[in-house]
């Protein structure tokens, strides 16, 4: 994706989920790694910017080691998004894009969760689309901890076979990641769709039956 095409995505996305209040005042941020061709390095949005707001020419433009380039001041939560990358590249290579939120039933569950993921496999498209989404323990925002346990959650559901593209930070919201802002945004969606019908629903909905999940691996290729 051509780095003009990556501003104008980042901010097409970032007002589409603030219209619809999946974001809320300065909360949520949204970058794009770039390729080499277009000189390395990530697109994301500045620190406490609406996300319904965006200019394509404030978007803070960074390095390959994070380092702020141009722009207004990139969010704090860089450190996060590239260490997304770093890990999630060994299982997908095409990851260009995190979205982060604070998605209201997403966090609404995790002041609840028990578990090591917030989720169960209630739905086949939850399963197909998402997949596995473990719990973070509770770190304060931008704290370089939560960065750390998120790469470690990457590398070890991939290296067990159920590669991830969501996490949720307890208390905060969830992590998305894609191949572009739109893919990345769709596992935003039925994430939070997930966690909507989960709030609805009984205390303890009952789970696809391992039957079903492997014929959802089977049919669609889904990662659970």
């Amino acid at each position: 994706m051509k780095e003009n095409k990556a501003r104008e995505e980042i901010c097409r996305i970032g007002k589409s989920l603030f219209d619809r209040a999946y974001v809320h005042a300065t909360a949520g941020n949204i970058s794009v790694r770039l390729d080499a061709s277009e000189g390395g390095g990530y697109l994301i949005t500045p620190t406490d910017a609406c996300l319904g707001f965006l200019d394509p020419a404030r978007l803070a433009r960074l390095d390959a080691d994070a380092k702020q380039l141009s722009g207004d001041t990139a969010s704090k939560t860089i450190a996060l998004h590239a260490g997304i990358y770093a890990a999630a590249s060994e299982f997908d290579p095409g990851t260009r894009c995190v979205i982060h939120t604070h998605s209201t039933h997403c966090v609404a569950l995790s002041l609840h969760a028990i578990g090591a993921e917030l989720l169960p496999p209630i739905t086949p498209y939850f399963v197909m689309k998402v997949g596995h989404v473990p719990l973070i323990d509770y770190h304060r925002p931008g704290d370089a901890a939560a960065a750390v346990r998120v790469g470690e959650a990457i590398t070890r559901y991939g290296r067990q076979g159920t590669p991830i593209r969501a996490v949720m930070l307890a208390r905060l919201g969830p992590n998305v990641w894609h191949d572009s802002p739109a893919a990345a945004m769709a596992v935003l969606e039925e994430l939070e769709e997930t966690a909507r019908l989960m709030c609805l629903g009984s205390a303890h909905p009952e789970s696809l039956s391992d039957p079903q999940i492997d014929e959802l691996r089977q049919t669609f290729g889904a990662r659970w």
